[in-house]
Parts: structure tokens; C-alpha cells; sequence
């Protein structure tokens, strides 16, 4: 064979190996028709993304930023919409709507794309503007289930005739859920006088990162995932739609004790995350509390963690129930544990375990395991919300939605009572409150947390997803 035909072969290989490979990383991470996140809702910088948010760390923070302008999410962007970013940059709405609405008859379940044709639909006219942080170059399912629950919101109270008859505008911002990004972001929203307030940010650390700018500057930010219980109290104009850890960590106690009737319980936690040590200690105060033990403690960012040993050990201790305090970057190890523990002992978890790759990986081997979660499609038939946003996107939504949503709610509901910064900061501080959200009244503490329950799930059987197994409401307790 001649040198030129080896090399053609060659190339051919490679390209057909490089399409498997594509097919099957696309196989993999496909859902049935659920709007659900391969990630956890606190993500500290993996390695994976380290060098890609180094040089994104270089860009301006303008650059960052997006009324529709610019694409903020240009993976899988339709032509449509492409062409709908740069009439919006050169201020010709009318096309940049008719194109934005076809492309959302393409692509329905697109939240960025829906947030920009409302704006476009407001071109110069008067209105409310807040901002949106998301963690779009470091999670980009977290970030767009985040979008989908403010574009929602957005998209509800403009249908309706606007606050007062004045709509809402909202600032795209992609902080990359990167603390020294995020602080940066937050002095900029700071700084420009018609940003009434902030849904943000994603991960504890970044939250409270982001948080001494803006109690500063006296900009409300609502946070619908950040759980740490070092954000309680942290200053009058941060408040949170999400739960802290200690609501979690009460229930799933309640329920090992109580339901599962197991005393002694190992934990595996990530020592260099915020909401995973959050969530330990929360989770060991309960337990003492409730007479419980904890029998041992694994760190799964420790370089030399083994989870196949790890399990044995804590098994031979005594150990009768397992712990997972994993946040997304530990997840793959909190996978090892799941598959190691082979289903000898019952699974507790918390939020940050509530992935597709718990159902996907996981498997058979994560069956029965019990999360708990601040919400949960399934959970209340009642509510209008489920059926409203599978309606508007096609698709079921994850709980970060539900909470971005509820974030969104309140900020609007604050503009109604005083569109000014102040005005939302005392409208929201009030002690009577209240505005209806995804599920039930939203309220908050004079911590600024949520007055709210947690809803516990469980993995089990099932035909909801593409995986063969879905999360499930525990009813009755």
C-alpha cells in the first residue's frame, strides 16, 4: 500500500473514531424531555474548566454582560438567533423580534433567546431593569436552568401589562460562578444606576463573594441555589429563594432516624467547598441532636481518597447508613461510594446529588437513595407552576428553575410596592411579605432565608428520563 492511501485511511479513522466519540458523549447526556442539570447547585472551579476560566477571567467584564446585544450562550445557537443578537446591537428590534421568535419555534426550550426577544419587544421604551448572574462558562445546565425560571417570570409579568404598566428588562451576566469574577460583576451591576436588583449568584462561595459588594452599594441579590448557612444574616439586602442547609440537613436526619431507623452514619464530604462543609456540620448537629452517631468522616478532595477502601472501613465501624455531602466537583468520587457500597447501606444526600449522573451512572446502585431538595415537579399537583413552564418550554424543570423563578417573583413583587433600590430592600424586608411562587408563598426570615421546607426524593425505577430511573416525591411525611 502506498504512503498516500495509509495516510488517507488514517484520516478517515480518526474521523469516524472523533464522530463515535461525539455520538456517544451526545447518547450520554441526553434527557427525556426533562430540563434537568448534570451538576450540582454549588460548583466549585473544576480542573476541567480551570484553564478555560483563566483566560475567560482576562475578558472584560462588559463582555460578560448582555441585554441581547451579544450571545452569552453561543453553543447550539440557531442562525436565527444569531442574526436577532446583531440587530439588537444595532438597535433594530423589529427584526431582532421576528427573528428571535423563529428561532424559538426552532429551539422552544432556549431561555436566553427568550429573555432577549423580551427586551427586543421593549427596545428604548421605558422600563425596570435587573440583572441575572449564571455560571454559564463553568455550568452551563446550571446556568440556563437558572435563566429558564427568570425568563419565565419575565415572560409572565410583561404578558401581563408590566409593573404598573412599565416592563421588565433583564441583564444577562456570566461570572464563569468564579468568586473574584463574581465580585467584579457585582460592582459593575453596583455602578449602573438602572439595575434594580440581582437573581445571583449559583455556589455559596461566589454568593458570598458577591454579597460584600453588594451590601455596600445597597443592591438587593436573591440567590436560588447558594445554601451555605454562612449566608444567613450576612447582610440586609442579600436574601435567598433556596433553603439553607440546616432545613436539609434536619430532614434527612429526621428521616435516617425516624423512617429508615438506623443510628450510626458515616459522612463524605469536600473539605475545600463551602456548601459541602456547610452541610456536614449542619447534618452532624442534627444527628447528635436527634440521638444519632456519627461513626467516621471521609474527604473526597483528599488526594489519596480510595472509595472502595473508604466503604469497607466505615462498614467494619459500624456504619449502617451512608452520607453524601459531595458538592459537583467531587461528584465522580460520590459516584465511586455509590457503587462501592453496592446497596449494603441506605444513601442520604444532599442537593448537590441530585443529578442527571446519579440517575445516568449511578444506576441500579443508587436506588433508594433519598436527597433531599427544595423542591420538586412532582411534589404538589396543585400548583399552576409545573404545567406553565412545561408549557412554555417543552419540558419538565429542575427545582434551580423553580427557585430562579421564585428569586425573579420577589424582586418584581418589590418593584410593585417602590421600584427603587431602597424600596425593594424594605419591601422584601417587611415583615408581612409575602408573593405566591412556584410552590407556595415565598417569605423570608430576618436572616433572608427562605421560610420554606425542604421535599425529600428518592431514586427509583422509572421511565420520566432516558436513563431508566428517575427522582421520586416521598410522600407522607
Amino acid at each position: 500500500m502506498s504512503q498516500k492511501n495509509e495516510t488517507v485511511i488514517l484520516v478517515l479513522s480518526l474521523a469516524i473514531t472523533m464522530g463515535l466519540a461525539s455520538a456517544g458523549i451526545w447518547w450520554l447526556t441526553k434527557s427525556k424531555d426533562i430540563n434537568l442539570g448534570s451538576k450540582s447547585s454549588e460548583k466549585l472551579i473544576s480542573d476541567n474548566s480551570t484553564t478555560a476560566n483563566a483566560s475567560q477571567s482576562q475578558q472584560s467584564i462588559e463582555q460578560r454582560l448582555s441585554l441581547g446585544e451579544k450571545l452569552l450562550i453561543p453553543g447550539g445557537a440557531t442562525t436565527k438567533k444569531q442574526e436577532a443578537v446583531a440587530a439588537i446591537a444595532s438597535s433594530n428590534y423589529n427584526t431582532a423580534i421576528s427573528t428571535l421568535e423563529a428561532s424559538l419555534q426552532t429551539n422552544r426550550n432556549d431561555p436566553e433567546a427568550l429573555i432577549y426577544l423580551n427586551n427586543a419587544r421593549i427596545g428604548d421604551k421605558k422600563s425596570y431593569t435587573i440583572a441575572v448572574a449564571v455560571p454559564i462558562g463553568s455550568d452551563i445546565n446550571a446556568a440556563q436552568e437558572i435563566l429558564r425560571g427568570v425568563a419565565q417570570a419575565q415572560n409572565e409579568i410583561n404578558q401581563s401589562g408590566g409593573i404598573s404598566g412599565i416592563p421588565l428588562k433583564v441583564l444577562i451576566a456570566n461570572d464563569d460562578n468564579n468568586p473574584e469574577i463574581a465580585s467584579k460583576i457585582a460592582s459593575d451591576l453596583a455602578r449602573k444606576s438602572e439595575i434594580l436588583g440581582v437573581v445571583g449568584h449559583f455556589g455559596s462561595d461566589v454568593t458570598l463573594a458577591a454579597s460584600k459588594v453588594y451590601q455596600q452599594n445597597q443592591l438587593v441579590a436573591i440567590s436560588p441555589t447558594s445554601t451555605s448557612v454562612q449566608l444567613s444574616g450576612v447582610g440586609s439586602n442579600i436574601f435567598r429563594t433556596v433553603p439553607s442547609d440546616r432545613f436539609a440537613a434536619n430532614a434527612l436526619s429526621r428521616y435516617m432516624l425516624g423512617k429508615l431507623k438506623k443510628q450510626k452514619v458515616v459522612i463524605f464530604f469536600n473539605s475545600t467547598s463551602s456548601y459541602s462543609n456547610s452541610l456536614k456540620n449542619e447534618f452532624t448537629t442534627a444527628i447528635y441532636a436527634d440521638g444519632g452517631q456519627i461513626i467516621s468522616e471521609f474527604d473526597l478532595a483528599n488526594g489519596n481518597f480510595n472509595a472502595a477502601d473508604s466503604v469497607e472501613k466505615a462498614i467494619a465501624q459500624g456504619a449502617e447508613a451512608i452520607m453524601l455531602a459531595s458538592n459537583s466537583s467531587t461528584i465522580e468520587q460520590a459516584l465511586q461510594v455509590v457503587k462501592f457500597n453496592a446497596k449494603r447501606l441506605p444513601l442520604l444526600a444532599g442537593d448537590g446529588a441530585y443529578t442527571a449522573k446519579i440517575l445516568q451512572i449511578g444506576a441500579g446502585g443508587a436506588t433508594g437513595m433519598t436527597i433531599a431538595v427544595p423542591w420538586h415537579i412532582l411534589a404538589d399537583p396543585q400548583s399552576s407552576f409545573p404545567q406553565a413552564s412545561k408549557l412554555l418550554w417543552n419540558a419538565e424543570v429542575s427545582w434551580r428553575t423553580a427557585l430562579a423563578y421564585d428569586a425573579a417573583k420577589a424582586l418584581i413583587a418589590g418593584l410593585q410596592v417602590n421600584p427603587t433600590r431602597s424600596g425593594i430592600q424594605k419591601a422584601l424586608s417587611a415583615s408581612d411579605f409575602s408573593v405566591m411562587g412556584a410552590n407556595g408563598a415565598i417569605r423570608f426570615l430576618a436572616s433572608g432565608d427562605r421560610n420554606q421546607a425542604v421535599q425529600l426524593v428518592t431514586v427509583q425505577p422509572g421511565n420520566r428520563t432516558s436513563y431508566g430511573y428517575d427522582f421520586v416525591p416521598i410522600s407522607g411525611l
